[in-house]
């Protein structure tokens, strides 16, 4: 019986206890194209052969640099890590100089990319990188080795009696992947992440997995790049799902219909986005139809598990369920037992009105260097409270500092920095992992998040000043599609604000107000700044006057990854911000 102690364990646990016909789907062209379970091991045996073939070494790193989600992402895992080589996943969206940092700071002897697209920035950096001796695509690209070369070149089994010795070599503790934060500020770093770390996280997460070890389907978008997306792929192996990779975040509307999956994992800014377009869309019903769809939603933003509003709410609940909830969960397939939201902030009103809507949105949270779960919610035994992360999975132990910050021992803190000593002694102390969060355990044990350490400020009136608090409510507006909240060492906070620049421009229509042609002109009209500095009163009304932004200034872009507003993961570069828009903040505060 195979016992899960190392990653590549989890396809052989898979094919005893469940035997899929289809463990990993991805779409080419029009058609899904299963793998079974037993091809998937094959196929990474090949992998490990041919690797061995061409020298790779214990302890060797490989980068895998994929834009999308697929089945050869993770083919190529479990054959890297069967010879003892760690894999070095990388985001697709960094910049090439940044490929350059991390393929040279791994010392990557190979790189795996999906694409054309990628695989023209890793060639404009590939005489930077000395260690790199060969690059492989997945997709067929003229003039590129396919890494169906290495399938071919792993046929044959000779050398089968070989892998099998390295691989029982292999202990839990070993290192098994690095992983480059994409830091919202400074160099990454690259943190490392043993068999353990990664094994452990996905067996104590699956505790709070609320599924049926049989036929179960997961729907994965999210970058498996990032060890999110990537231990809930280990998760569901563990547990017998079927992993259908979605085509990209742009089809995944259709893949949800096509596919019907019951859990799937998202960041808040997807959900933001989803309950932004069903407010839309409700909002251009007309007469009983628009009266209904709003009385749904307001019950749904007074939603209470565990029937805590009463036997008269739940009844309308009932209702509002079949009359309009029901088309929300027809939109995500049918199915959806869970969404598992992370990475970020989720918005309490988002948890209440999914949730009253019979889509269970659990809100977790982790970091990188902790594998990544620490905390996650589950509707089942009362384990999960609206405004939590929910309670501290198994063989986890957090405890509060006494400046507020989160603590964490457990099997799945990192091993480390790679190359980075100095930065690894600052953040693991007597076993614990300084998050850099801040945050409360409440008398139940749910772990409450309240702000970023680094990110908090103090004004020039040496008051605290906590801006992920502000910005998660001040975003509920439905003008405000970004904000973050300045104001270190000034006399006041204040705001840039990135406009929900498709809703303004709907507004304006309704209201037959001239708001220019272009994003700058919508920007410096005074109908939509004066229309905006009514909803920043509105929200500003909950905080103490210390807290209150009293200024702000609407940036022309939309944030994105691409111009560096945000990482990989939606958060906010807050220093790159700042520094593109210096103008805009030394306006604010008169320092022109």
């Amino acid at each position: 019986m195979t016992e899960v102690k190392r990653l590549f364990d989890f396809p052989y646990y898979q094919l005893e206890n469940f035997k899929l016909e289809k463990s990993l789907v991805t779409k080419y062209g029009d058609d899904w194209i299963a793998t079974s379970t037993e091809e998937y091991i094959a196929k990474a045996n090949k992998i490990s052969r041919a690797l061995l073939r061409l020298g790779i070494n214990r302890k060797d790193n490989i980068a895998i640099i994929s834009t999308s989600n697929r089945t050869e992402w993770n083919i190529m895992d479990i054959g890297i890590l069967q010879t003892g080589a760690q894999d070095v996943p990388i985001y697709p969206s960094i910049s090439e100089d940044e490929y350059a940092y991390v393929l040279n700071h791994s010392e990557s002897k190979y790189c795996f990319v999906s694409d054309k697209e990628v695989l023209d920035k890793v060639n404009k950096v590939k005489d930077q990188i000395p260690s790199l001796k060969e690059i492989y695509s997945f997709d067929d690209i003229k003039g590129t080795k396919s890494w169906k070369e290495l399938l071919e070149l792993g046929e044959d089994d000779s050398n089968q009696e070989e892998l099998d010795s390295i691989k029982a070599q292999i202990t839990e503790d070993d290192l098994a992947t690095i992983i480059y934060t994409s830091g919202t500020t400074g160099k990454p770093k690259g943190v490392m992440l043993s068999h353990k770390n990664i094994v452990s996280n996905a067996v104590n997460s699956s505790t709070r997995l609320p599924l049926e070890q049989k036929e179960s389907v997961a729907m994965s978008f999210l970058p498996v790049c990032h060890i999110y997306e990537r231990m809930l792929l280990y998760m569901y192996q563990y547990n017998g799902a079927s992993i259908y990779f979605a085509e990209s975040i742009d089809k995944i509307s259709d893949n949800l219909k096509e596919v019907k999956p019951d859990v799937m994992s998202a960041v808040p800014r997807v959900l933001e986005k989803v309950y932004d377009k069903i407010i839309a869309k409700g909002s251009s019903l007309t007469g009983i139809k628009k009266k209904l769809f709003y009385w749904a939603v307001e019950l749904g933003l007074e939603y209470k598990p565990y029937e805590e509003n009463g036997w008269w709410y739940e009844t309308k609940l009932k209702v509002a369920k079949k009359l309009i909830f029901s088309k929300w969960q027809d939109a995500l397939g049918g199915n959806i037992k869970v969404i598992a939201s992370g990475s970020a902030a989720l918005q309490p009103r988002l948890a209440r009105v999914f949730n009253a809507a019979g889509i269970a949105v659990m809100e977790g949270y982790g970091l990188t260097e902790t594998s990544p779960v620490i905390a996650v919610n589950d509707m089942r035994d009362r384990g999960f409270k609206v405004g939590t992360v929910g309670k501290p999975i198994p063989e986890t132990e957090v405890k509060i500092a006494k400046d507020g910050e989160i603590l964490v021992k457990g099997p799945q803190v990192m091993l480390g920095y790679f190359k980075d000593k100095e930065k690894t002694e600052e953040v693991l102390e007597d076993g614990f992992f300084h998050t850099g969060d801040i945050g409360e355990l409440d008398k139940d044990g749910f772990l409450k998040i309240t702000d970023r350490k680094k990110e908090m400020f103090k004004t020039s009136g040496g008051k605290y000043v906590a801006p992920q608090l502000i910005e998660n409510i001040m975003k509920q507006s439905r003008f405000i599609e970004q904000i973050m909240v300045v104001g270190e060492g000034q006399k006041m906070p204040a705001a840039l604000i990135q406009p929900n620049f498709e809703f303004i421009e709907d507004w304006a229509k309704r209201k037959n107000i001239d708001i220019g042609s272009s994003h700058k002109d919508l920007c410096k009209s005074t109908e939509v700044m004066d229309r905006v500095q009514k909803e920043v009163d509105f929200y500003n009304e909950r905080f103490g006057h210390w807290e209150r932004v009293k200024k702000f200034e609407l940036t022309p872009d939309v944030w994105s990854v691409e111009d560096n507003h945000l990482t990989p993961t939606m958060k906010m570069k807050r220093k790159n911000i700042k520094e593109k828009y210096i103008d805009l903040y030394n306006e604010i505060y008169g320092l022109q």
